[in-house]
């Protein structure tokens, strides 16, 4: 086991010093002095290199013994998602995959024997999957301390603890503190109709940007985009829970607020999930730019653009059949086909807002229906039986896709079903399954974008040579395809 990084102390050092923003998330630095493990953005003075110790993960600092610091707060941290299995796990373990199941339940989801999934952890972040888990409940539980009233019970068992008296004696245990005392030195900013929380991001962040096109695509009834308060809103159906999120932007704290509903805080944690890969809290602007800007259409969008992210989405099936009501329809005509999915077939709600009417209907609802009711609300009878069918598809699972699964072996699953063709295949996998190398080349806007003389179609560039040319982009076609959405 490696717990710390070594090879690469100088240079981790001079960003601590620094308090450089880039590597936020990227490492820790564990203080043997104080025995605590803070942020590199951490305000503090800076302590000697003598007295540092670099971890990459929370988990890999607490398993050395450090605590967090209370005043950066590594919870607080963007994470440091790579592209590999054991950073997908990572990613679902933070979700609480382990908070009800057992470490052997999640290795057989992920197509590993449980040893192996010991293994691979061990060797990229130095813990166990258990000892994973325990840091992320405790890093969350800390955070709903310090920025909610919830109450201890309330809080033990949205970070996934069975009991409050495991939630207690852990805490303690680890942080050599009661969660109690952490309360007392902080004074939560939460309204009474609704519980707050933050998520941070590394800068720069096009939020207008985000808003604006998710603003053209939100459907009637479940999603809302204030253009004039600059937020996003939407009704919740979350494992068994109901209720309603709103989510706008504190640029000067790079930070992302959440307003959410009571009613859904035992679901915060796969509630935050979905709501960092919906707004690609996750992504690290510096390191993509660095790769596109070799391009130099690309390069251009990027210096108008900074920090163009990637819509995802809260809900997959959702996402998946607003794609299918898209298909060779305008963006405007397609929202006002999903508004009509959404008000006829959805589940009706209450929420603070008169446009937050409805819950998104579930893959069984349209799976049950005939193909002539889901004509009704203006769709050809052929894409009301794609609809049906796919929703059919998910209700089995078949979104569920194994972690460390190719882009191409999902492209090839998702083209198998009726109705569903190359565009809308990658364009599901670019929002909804967060490919970043997703690329839907025979779009005609990203032809056009890349045409020399966008007004003459003889020389707009073709789907082949749009492929040709997005080869250089790869890894991150997605964040070129947005780019090159946004210049037109």
């Amino acid at each position: 086991m490696q717990p710390h990084i070594s090879a690469q102390d100088h240079d981790f050092y001079r960003a601590l010093a620094a308090k450089d923003a880039r590597f936020d998330g990227v490492f820790f630095a564990g203080i043997t002095t104080t025995g605590i493990y803070c942020r590199p953005i951490c305000r503090v003075k800076t302590p000697r290199q003598t007295s540092c110790v670099f971890f990459s993960s929370q988990a890999a600092a607490e398993a050395a013994g450090f605590r967090p610091c209370l005043r950066c707060r590594p919870e607080l941290a963007p994470y440091n998602l790579q592209q590999n299995l054991a950073h997908a796990i990572w990613q679902k373990i933070s979700a609480g995959a382990l908070n009800e199941a057992s470490v052997e339940t999640l290795a057989e989801q992920v197509g590993l024997s449980s040893r192996q999934l010991r293994r691979v952890m061990l060797q990229e972040f130095g813990v166990s999957p258990v000892e994973l888990a325990q840091t992320q409940r405790l890093l969350f539980a800390k955070k709903l301390i310090q920025e909610t009233k919830l109450s201890m019970t309330e809080i033990a068992f949205a970070s996934g603890f069975g009991s409050v008296r495991r939630f207690n004696a852990l805490f303690e245990a680890r942080y050599k503190m009661s969660p109690a005392s952490i309360r007392r030195t902080q004074t939560p900013t939460e309204s009474q109709q609704g519980i707050s929380l933050r998520l941070a991001y590394r800068p720069p962040y096009a939020w207008d940007q985000l808003l604006t096109y998710l603003h053209g695509r939100a459907m009637l009834g479940l999603e809302q985009v204030d253009l004039q308060q600059a937020c996003y809103r939407r009704s919740v159906q979350l494992d068994g829970k109901t209720g309603w999120v709103e989510v706008s932007h504190a640029a000067d704290k790079q930070q992302l607020l959440l307003h959410i509903a009571p009613s859904l805080s035992s679901v915060l944690l796969p509630l935050l999930a979905r709501i960092r890969q919906q707004f690609d809290v996750e992504a690290n602007p510096i390191v993509i730019a660095q790769h596109l800007q070799q391009d130099l259409l690309l390069a251009q969008q990027m210096s108008r653009t900074p920090g163009l992210r990637v819509p995802g989405s809260f809900d997959a099936f959702e996402l998946a059949i607003r794609a299918i009501l898209g298909q060779q329809v305008s963006v405007a005509g397609a929202t006002t086909v999903a508004g009509r999915l959404v008000q006829k077939f959805g589940v009706p709600m209450q929420s603070p807002w008169q446009g937050i009417s409805h819950h998104f209907p579930s893959p069984d609802c349209l799976a049950q229906l005939s193909v002539e009711e889901i004509a009704t609300i203006g769709v050809p009878k052929t894409r009301a039986a794609t609809i049906q069918q796919f929703a059919a598809f998910t209700a089995v699972g078949g979104l569920q896709f194994k972690l460390g699964i190719s882009l191409d072996e999902v492209i090839r699953t998702l083209k198998a079903l009726p109705g569903i063709g190359e565009w809308t295949a990658q364009y599901i996998a670019m929002r909804a399954l967060r490919f970043s190398n997703a690329f839907p080349a025979g779009d005609l806007g990203l032809q056009k974008a890349v045409s020399h003389d966008p007004s003459q179609m003889a020389l707009r560039c073709t789907e082949k040579q749009l492929l040709q040319r997005a080869e250089a982009w790869s890894p991150w076609r997605s964040y070129a395809a947005l780019l090159l959405w946004q210049s037109l």
